[in-house]
């Protein structure tokens, strides 16, 4: 009988982040795995997908996204990162910022080229490269503080080098790279005429810190890297609509003429009239913007010190909205034997930390925890955390 099963399929597992979440459901665990928020979208964003819905815009938009969210995100982009993108020729809406990768990493790669990957790294990166035929190199961040060793990254780029990820502020971390970082990495990507895939999905969650320069800085803007960067992002996070699947990629017209190639035949287009509410949302004032920075970091914070008095060691994230922890004083054997022990036992469902790596050693004493979460959702939490003193 023949094998029907690909053979790159058999090479990753199903999301074992939506996994956390399904067994959440299960046994009645608060859900601080999966990283959407369990509070209500902005009303007048919500107010536009069904202003949009009731005017009938219901059928197919433009494949690539419509003029009126391509015009806003350029629009935006201009005033958030102060780049001139232009909205026929350098932008792609896709299903989500997921598909802006896929849809990336298909378009430019070929068999046999090589991607570089920092790990912990977010897991669809990992089925991506593989599903694009791609060879991983992965370079290793180092908690407490979530540097990379400069030499080894040197050392991963080579001839074949095609691409390199970036994420930005970082899922699951929370690290945000420094300029100094991503000048490092631009000089390497001119060097060896590599890509840049950037995913800015966080771009809006990180937490000031005057002392030690914390800023979100956008790998375009830096010196030579305009054109050999792909910046992805979308409205998920920013907006609280993880569910919309509105992403959008952003690059160099050749390579946004093949993505978006890849993109008509994997999806068609993203949803029309949710595509509409984005136009509303990208308009959003500022101070939405600060605010949102705000409410994270009370949460972060809140978090923080319920983990802590719980008995864990906690990396302080600045940015994005995970906090990943260190394990090792509560004595389990790995992440996996102690997530179910929390799933189960304490009613708390978070994701073990081998998912994210590699070699799943680094982080078998390690599990994320997320807090996009309502304040009575993340009291509940830590209640039942209590239970583990």
């Amino acid at each position: 009988m023949k094998h029907h099963v690909s053979r790159k399929v058999e090479r990753f597992t199903e999301s074992v982040i939506r996994d956390m979440s399904r067994q959440a459901a299960q046994h009645g665990a608060i859900n601080l795995s999966q990283g959407f928020p369990d509070f209500p979208a902005p009303e007048e964003i919500k107010r536009a997908a069904c202003a949009a819905i009731e005017a009938d815009i219901n059928q197919y938009a433009i494949t690539w996204g419509s003029k009126r969210l391509r015009e806003a995100i350029a629009e935006k982009t201009r005033w958030n990162l102060g780049l001139e993108v232009d909205p026929e020729r350098e932008i792609v809406v896709t299903c989500g910022s997921t598909e802006a990768m896929i849809a990336t990493m298909l378009g430019v790669l070929n068999p046999g080229d090589e991607i570089i990957l920092f790990e912990p790294y977010y897991e669809n990166y990992g089925p991506d490269s593989i599903l694009a035929d791609a060879t991983i190199r992965y370079v290793t961040l180092h908690p407490p503080d979530w540097r990379f060793d400069p030499d080894e990254l040197r050392a991963a780029f080579n001839e074949k080098t095609k691409a390199i990820i970036i994420t930005t502020p970082h899922n699951p971390t929370g690290k945000v790279f420094s300029r100094a970082e991503l000048r490092l990495i631009a000089d390497l990507c001119i060097e060896h005429d590599t890509l840049a895939l950037t995913d800015e999905i966080y771009e809006h969650i990180w937490y000031p810190d005057p002392a030690r320069g914390i800023e979100h800085v956008a790998m375009a803007t830096l010196d030579g890297m305009r054109e050999r960067t792909v910046t992805i992002n979308g409205m998920s996070k920013t907006y609280s609509v993880t569910g919309w699947r509105i992403g959008y990629a952003i690059a160099h017209p050749d390579i946004t003429e093949a993505i978006r190639k890849v993109h008509d035949f994997l999806t068609v287009g993203a949803a029309a009239p949710l595509q509409e509410a984005g136009v509303y949302a990208l308009s959003m004032p500022r101070s939405y913007y600060q605010n949102l920075q705000t409410s994270y970091q009370r949460r972060r914070d809140f978090l923080l010190g319920v983990l802590e008095e719980a008995g864990f060691k906690c990396y302080k994230p600045d940015g994005a909205y995970y906090i990943m922890t260190d394990i090792a004083g509560f004595g389990f054997g790995d992440d996996f034997e102690f997530t179910q022990y929390l799933i189960r036992d304490i009613g708390v469902a978070v994701v073990p930390g081998s998912s994210f790596y590699s070699h799943p050693e680094l982080g078998a004493q390690q599990v994320r925890f997320c807090y996009c979460k309502r304040d009575e959702t993340l009291q509940a939490a830590a209640e039942r955390l209590q239970k583990l003193k």
